[in-house]
């Protein structure tokens, strides 16, 4: 396979619509302590940003807040996938930013976030240790199967490129020790 018989536009299309079959994304976070934390939130996805709405009780809510990093997977299901070990999956490092409560701005996502999820959202909003958070994609990637590895890049996220056209390498048998004497 090579990027000439890969229809980009097929694959930018693919990786666009995986997040869309959630309600939820996987996060990947990193404490002050440099301790790593791996946990799920319910999110919306607005005009290129991702939003979630977590409490502050959560360890990735302490890591957000300190340092504004985190990397959303979004991987199709196990029983959907054609194979184990080639789940289509999107990851993306991202930026985070508190989006403040006394804004229109957090009217207007936690107005989105009870379209999507419901009237509890109203009881959530009334909880003062939940923060906003407006996650903003820098970079990521997508894989699509087997040797169907592909980076996100640029400003606005519209640079796909194939990581490895040549596929997987296969490791070589060693010669038994006699044979190299």
């Amino acid at each position: 396979m090579n990027d000439k018989t890969i229809d980009l536009e097929q694959v930018r299309a693919a990786y666009a619509a995986l997040p869309q079959n959630f309600a939820s994304t996987l996060m990947a976070t990193v404490s002050a302590a440099g301790e790593p934390e791996a946990s799920y939130a319910a999110y919306l996805q607005h005009d290129g940003d991702y939003y979630v709405y977590v409490s502050e009780l959560s360890a990735h809510t302490q890591n957000l807040l300190t340092n504004g990093r985190v990397c959303l997977l979004f991987v199709e299901d196990e029983d959907k996938a054609a194979h184990l070990f080639a789940r289509q999956r999107v990851t993306y490092h991202c930026s985070a930013v508190e989006v403040d409560r006394d804004t229109e701005a957090f009217e207007w996502i936690l107005g989105l976030f009870e379209e999507k999820f419901g009237a509890f959202v109203r009881q959530l909003q009334k909880m003062q240790d939940f923060h906003l958070f407006r996650i903003r994609p820098q970079r990521g990637s997508f894989v699509q199967g087997f040797a169907k590895a592909f980076a996100i890049e640029g400003e606005h996220l519209e640079q796909i490129r194939h990581v490895n056209d040549v596929g997987h390498k296969e490791r070589q048998p060693e010669k038994p020790a006699d044979a190299l004497t």
